[in-house]
């Protein structure tokens, strides 16, 4: 398995496998603000339009490969944050293909997420996902501490109500 952080360009020639993944964890079930059903073009959007940030440096984009070069699963770091958050950075979007649940590619991911933060000065990590999502097991054992849930926040790609839970994780001390 492979993590590497992707610029635009590497993101530009991997956009069929960024959609296959986001449309997997759509269709599986996955409450990452899509609705099913979910298509190609509309994650093609959806990239395209992540694209840019990680152009300007707004966002990180990491991806895993297989050893064969299959994308199979993905995460952002927001950097970009008021001028009140500097040592914040929201993580986006943890995504694995569900042909690779349970091999290590989240825990993988989430490692070189936190390393890519670190490098930008970042020591506060956010991020929320669904309320009793199997999602929230990975963060917790990667040490992650929820500090709240919200019910109702956000819909399930089925339309059904999901509440949702706010993580955090300091990586160091404050600059």
């Amino acid at each position: 398995m492979n993590i590497r952080q992707m610029d635009g360009e590497a993101a530009r020639r991997a956009l069929d496998g960024l959609c296959d993944v986001l449309i997997d964890c759509v269709e599986g079930g996955a409450s990452v603000g899509f609705m099913s059903p979910y298509d190609r073009a509309q994650a093609a959007a959806y990239w395209q339009g992540v694209i840019p940030a990680v152009e300007t440096g707004a966002t990180l984009l990491f991806a895993a490969e297989t050893a064969d070069g299959r994308l199979v699963g993905t995460v952002q770091i927001g950097l970009q944050q008021f001028p009140n958050q500097p040592h914040r950075a929201d993580l986006k979007k943890l995504l694995v293909h569900r042909d690779a649940r349970g091999a290590g590619v989240a825990r993988r991911l989430m490692e070189r997420a936190e390393e890519g933060a670190l490098r930008h000065d970042k020591v506060l990590l956010v991020l929320d996902t669904a309320t009793g999502s199997p999602a929230e097991e990975v963060y917790r054992r990667l040490g992650w501490t929820a500090a709240g849930i919200v019910p109702d926040y956000a819909l399930y790609p089925d339309g059904r109500y999901c509440g949702t839970t706010f993580y955090y994780k300091r990586l160091g001390p404050l600059p």
